[in-house]
């Protein structure tokens, strides 16, 4: 892996913090007398049950973070990020298990829990749920590198991801191509034309820096108005080639995130608050440090210190990650922030900023017809060239980033629904209140909880 050396450290402490009350100590005035001994052999009754089952959860979430580590030794990619004891890690390490024992193994795990789980917003139902869910996804995943699973398109997003994206063809992008058509007029191909408008939205490459460190610090500054994040929380960016994603949170834990943006291929200047927020504020960063300080540090839930990548868990977090780039900057507020500050620092002209805006906004309603291009390909429908051909003109993609797209698709799978369907079940969830306040609020509660997709009505 080729590395530019542009690497920088962004550090930012002392966040204002949002104020929690304290619960109200019991002072018992006015409970009536008892026999204090009845009372306790009554309450201790009670407890040994919730204690028990307590303790049973914290082993199965042990075993659930083992069974992780130690799929991990099948695919370098499944342990998207791991912050638990480092013994796990060393015994996980030095597991021989193969993916079908450790199948087995996760459905060991779902037959003791609770058969059917009531929808509650309890965060033990809520728990319940999230690790049932999760182990679904892991035996599916170990059954299919076991060869014992045969993969779809359709099979792994309910598996893998708890939903069941809506199938759209691609005829229905066909009105959004040609208002595109007219909006980019030419003899070219549409991606030609696209690509060709594009170009004079590129960051050179010696003002990515400025430009970024100022579209992160605006993203920062949005979000902690309204979410809390630990005072120590801070990030390294790292400037990148050769890869198959634009840009990537490898969290590392303690609050800490190693931010990388591939520059193998031009970064047009939409990308900077995009990078920002979705691996930033309030995206990755945020979700990753939220879940480590509510549930692993204040609950003990030893289950969420480790990210298996193929999981229920990804679609929250790219989906989360998404929309809140329109939390942040909503409405017409992220065209005139980089018009009045990303422009000016990046060196280019906006004049046509607003059109560069609408073209994105078109592009975007395609990124559904690239599901199905995915559809296809995972199911054998087509073929690799075909894929690179639809990414073209479904995608606008240059031929270049066109291979770039099939890469993803080769390496992550169905991973690519989570980014726009994702994005909508957070909104739907999200928005089902109005006051911007109230909406920043619903997210935060998303974000710190064990909320799964199929739990986000809960």
């Amino acid at each position: 892996m080729k590395k530019l050396h542009l690497a920088f450290l962004i550090s930012f402490s002392s966040l204002a913090l949002f104020a929690c009350g304290d619960r109200p100590a019991d002072s018992g005035a006015g409970k009536p007398e008892t026999d204090n001994s009845m009372a306790k052999e009554d309450t201790a009754a009670r407890e040994k049950p919730a204690k028990e089952e307590s303790a049973d959860m914290d082993s199965m979430a042990r075993e659930y973070v083992m069974l992780v580590l130690e799929l991990g030794n099948h695919d370098d990619s499944y342990v998207d990020a791991y912050y638990g004891p480092e013994k796990l890690r060393e015994q996980a390490r030095a597991s021989e298990a193969t993916p079908a024992e450790l199948a087995q193994r996760a459905q060991e795990l779902i037959n003791r829990l609770p058969q059917q789980i009531e929808p509650s917003a309890d965060m033990e139902a809520l728990r319940q749920h999230y690790l049932k869910t999760q182990l679904r996804a892991i035996k599916a995943h170990a059954e299919s590198l076991a060869g014992t699973r045969d993969s779809s398109f359709e099979s792994d997003a309910r598996l893998l991801y708890d939903t069941q994206p809506p199938k759209r063809e691609l005829a229905e992008f066909e009105p959004v191509l040609k208002e595109l058509d007219q909006l980019l007029p030419g003899d070219e191909p549409l991606h030609l034309r696209v690509k060709q408008f594009k170009q004079q939205f590129e960051i050179p490459k010696d003002k990515l820096p400025e430009v970024f460190d100022a579209a992160i610090d605006a993203c920062r500054e949005r979000t902690k108005k309204y979410i809390q994040l630990p005072e120590n929380e801070d990030f390294e960016l790292e400037y990148v080639t050769d890869k198959p994603w634009s840009g990537y949170n490898w969290y590392q834990g303690n609050a800490r995130s190693l931010i990388q943006v591939n520059t193998e291929l031009p970064v047009m200047i939409d990308r900077a608050i995009d990078l920002g927020c979705h691996e930033g504020y309030p995206g990755h960063h945020t979700y990753n440090a939220l879940l480590e300080q509510e549930l692993v540090e204040n609950r003990g839930w030893l289950e969420y210190s480790v990210y298996p990548l193929f999981s229920p868990q990804s679609l929250i977090a790219e989906g989360s990650a998404n929309y809140g780039i329109e939390l942040a900057f909503p409405g017409n507020d992220k065209l005139e922030f980089e018009k009045n500050v990303l422009y000016p620092k990046a060196g280019l002209d906006p004049a046509d900023a607003e059109k560069y805006d609408r073209v994105l906004e078109l592009t975007d309603r395609l990124s559904f017809a690239e599901n199905e291009i995915a559809r296809q390909y995972i199911d054998g429908e087509i073929d690799g060239d075909k894929v690179v051909e639809l990414f073209q003109k479904y995608g606008l993609r240059s031929p270049e980033r066109a291979a770039q797209r099939k890469r993803f698709v080769d390496t992550y799978g169905t991973y690519v629904i989570n980014y726009n369907w994702g994005k909508q079940l957070v909104a739907n969830y999200v928005e089902e209140v109005e006051a911007p306040e109230d909406r920043w609020e619903r997210f935060g509660t998303l974000l710190s909880s064990p909320r799964l997709p199929s739990s986000l009505d809960w």
